[in-house]
């Protein structure tokens, strides 16, 4: 993934040509566009930590979870403080209302851990416990894709019917190869399989991506590409992979920071542009990165805010000449 561009570069590059009218003036069809047309306005995602585990942290499959994951990197720091879902859900909407007051309707966003990781009696009553706030007109269920049972998923149709439903499943990476590597516990496959049972429900589907795994290479990444465009995935979050303290990939780090080749922001821009390339034009993109606290990051420091990115891509595709799709069979 290597790349001698600069960042300045790459802000200053004006387009050479232009993609087909499909994404809104953009050259990939950004989720928040999407969301605008769809639904008249912002709809604005509160984190919640509803006291869920892992099943790669409970014994089950593994103890200590993934190589890369520690929950802290992106949990606000008013769920630790609060254990009420409703003191959380005034919480995160107080502070999104401050920030974006044009914000009307908000959903409620299990984040931390795996949400599905419960039985449906369990599941029922902490989602309702997020539904019942005023504010809240749906939920954002992130989860593993080996946490989700027919009866699960069938419970969630059944929500989707009067609510907002979004089910937000880790992917992290389609190449068994890394998966194996970071620990995840489960196969492509079994994404794949997750992907499908939830589809036929007719739930909206968002796949989460971490970009720079040991052992992925720019040839998995557009093989995984490939495979996703096969899917009925209706959004993907691109985040990179950043090393955070008290993980196993931390550890791994510290011990030899050459024996993990991390993505400068150059390289990570130009590995989301080659995966846009081949992904349908149908699939929103929600996020671009991720901003771990400095206090938790170990490694890359990048120096920027996440509101850059998508400056950053818009350029590094105009410089390529090239658009979300452009690769796709159905261009």
């Amino acid at each position: 993934m290597g790349d001698t561009h600069t960042m300045g570069s790459l802000l200053s590059i004006m387009p050479h040509d232009t993609p087909p009218d499909l994404y809104q003036g953009r050259r990939y069809h950004a989720y928040n566009d999407w969301v605008k047309r769809t639904h008249g306005g912002r709809l604005q995602k509160v984190s919640i930590d509803a006291g869920f585990t892992c099943p790669n942290r409970d014994g089950t499959l593994g103890i200590g979870g993934c190589s890369f994951c520690n929950n802290e990197g992106f949990t606000p720091s008013y769920l630790q403080e609060q254990r009420l879902v409703s003191d959380q859900i005034d919480t995160g909407v107080n502070f999104m209302r401050r920030r974006y007051p044009e914000s009307t309707r908000f959903l409620a966003y299990f984040q931390s851990y795996s949400n599905t990781y419960a039985s449906r009696e369990v599941l029922a009553e902490r989602y309702a416990q997020a539904l019942a706030h005023p504010a809240i007109s749906g939920l954002v269920i992130g989860t593993r894709p080996d946490c989700l049972p027919d009866d699960v998923l069938d419970y969630l149709a059944e929500l989707a019917k009067t609510h907002l439903i979004e089910l937000e499943i880790g992917i992290e990476s389609c190449s068994d190869a890394v998966l194996t590597e970071c620990l995840r516990g489960h196969d492509f496959a079994c994404t794949e399989d997750a992907i499908k049972r939830a589809a036929t429900r007719g739930l909206f589907i968002t796949g989460h991506l971490l970009l720079g795994l040991p052992k992925e290479t720019p040839e998995s990444l557009i093989e995984g590409a490939h495979k996703l465009a096969q899917l009925p995935v209706d959004a993907l979050k691109f985040h990179q992979l950043q090393i955070v303290r008290s993980t196993r990939l931390a550890n791994q780090w510290k011990a030899d920071p050459y024996s993990i080749p991390l993505l400068a922001p150059a390289e990570y821009i130009n590995a989301v542009a080659d995966m846009l390339e081949h992904l349908p034009p149908t699939v929103r993109i929600q996020r671009l990165g991720s901003e771990v606290p400095p206090k938790l990051r170990l490694s890359p420091d990048w120096g920027m805010r996440l509101s850059v990115f998508p400056a950053l891509l818009e350029a590094r595709l105009a410089e390529r000449n090239t658009w979300q799709g452009k690769c796709h069979p159905s261009r």
